[in-house]
C-alpha cells in the first residue's frame, strides 16, 4: 500500500518510519512518499500562506501552492485531508481505508487551506478526535500507523484478530515476566497450559475490560450478546 503525505513538514515523518512500520517499508509491504508543499510555492521566499479575506487572526494556506503540489503526483488516488471538521477516525474507518491500494494524505497547517482547493481535490476529510492541534501531520500518520497495520504481511493475522476493537471489544490484560510483581501474581490460569480454558478466561476478560472502560462498545447487537454470556455465566 502507498501512502502520499502532502505536508510543510516532511521531517515530522522519520519517527513513522521505524519499528513496525520500518520493517514493512523494507519488505515493499508499504511505501510513504514525502511531498513538501514548501517546494511548489512561486514566491521567492518560498511563502505558502497569507492572510485571510473578510479578516481574523492567522494565516491561510495557498490553494494555488497546494494545487500544485497535487498535481505533482503521477497516480491520483483518493484524498484524505486531515480535518477536526472530518468523520472521526474508528476500527470501520481504519479497515475500510486499508482496502485502498494507495491514499494521498493533505496535511492543514496555520488555520487551514483555502476552501477551494479542498473542493477541487478532497475527496474525504477525516479527525483523530473532536480537538485542534497544530497541523494534520500528527493525525497523518496516526491514519498511516493503524491502517498499514491491516496490510497483509505487516503484521501477523493472529494477532491482528486478537486487538482491541477487532471484534467489537477491548483486548484481554496482558502478562509477562516475573511471575511476581509488586506481591501481584500472574493468573493461575495463564501458565496452566490449557488453551481452551486461557482462550475462554481471555475472552471473559474482555468483554468485562470492554464494560468497564468502553460500555458503548456493547450497545450493539453483538455487544449484547457478550453480555449476555457473562450474565448467564453468573446466574
Amino acid at each position: 500500500m502507498k501512502f502520499q503525505v502532502l505536508t510543510l513538514f516532511p521531517e515530522m515523518f522519520e519517527a513513522v518510519q521505524k519499528s513496525v512500520l520500518g520493517k514493512a517499508i523494507e519488505k515493499g509491504l508499504i511505501e510513504i512518499d514525502l511531498i513538501n508543499i514548501r517546494d511548489f510555492s512561486k514566491d521567492k521566499h518560498k511563502k505558502v500562506d497569507d492572510t485571510p479575506y473578510g479578516g481574523g487572526a492567522g494565516m491561510v494556506m495557498k490553494p494555488d501552492v497546494v494545487y500544485d503540489a497535487y498535481q505533482s503526483l503521477q497516480t491520483k488516488a483518493k484524498v484524505i485531508y486531515l480535518s477536526p471538521q472530518g468523520k472521526v477516525l474508528d476500527q470501520n474507518k481504519v479497515v475500510e481505508l486499508s482496502k485502498e491500494k494507495e491514499l494521498i494524505l493533505l496535511c492543514g497547517h496555520y488555520e487551514g487551506i483555502d476552501q477551494r482547493v479542498l473542493d477541487k481535490i478532497v475527496d474525504e476529510e477525516v479527525s483523530i478526535g473532536d480537538y485542534v492541534l497544530t497541523g494534520g501531520e500528527i493525525p497523518a500518520m496516526v491514519l498511516i500507523d493503524t491502517v498499514a497495520r491491516y496490510v497483509k504481511g505487516v503484521l501477523n493475522e493472529e494477532s491482528i484478530k486478537e486487538e482491541s476493537f477487532t471484534n467489537g471489544l477491548l483486548e484481554y490484560p496482558q502478562y509477562t515476566k516475573p511471575e511476581i510483581f509488586q506481591d501481584m501474581a500472574v493468573p493461575e490460569i495463564l501458565k496452566s497450559g490449557h488453551h481452551k480454558k486461557i482462550n475462554e478466561w481471555r475472552r471473559k476478560e474482555a468483554i468485562k475490560n470492554t464494560y468497564r472502560k468502553k460500555p458503548n462498545l456493547l450497545e450493539t447487537e453483538m455487544g449484547k450478546q457478550y453480555l449476555k454470556e457473562i450474565e448467564d455465566e453468573n446466574k
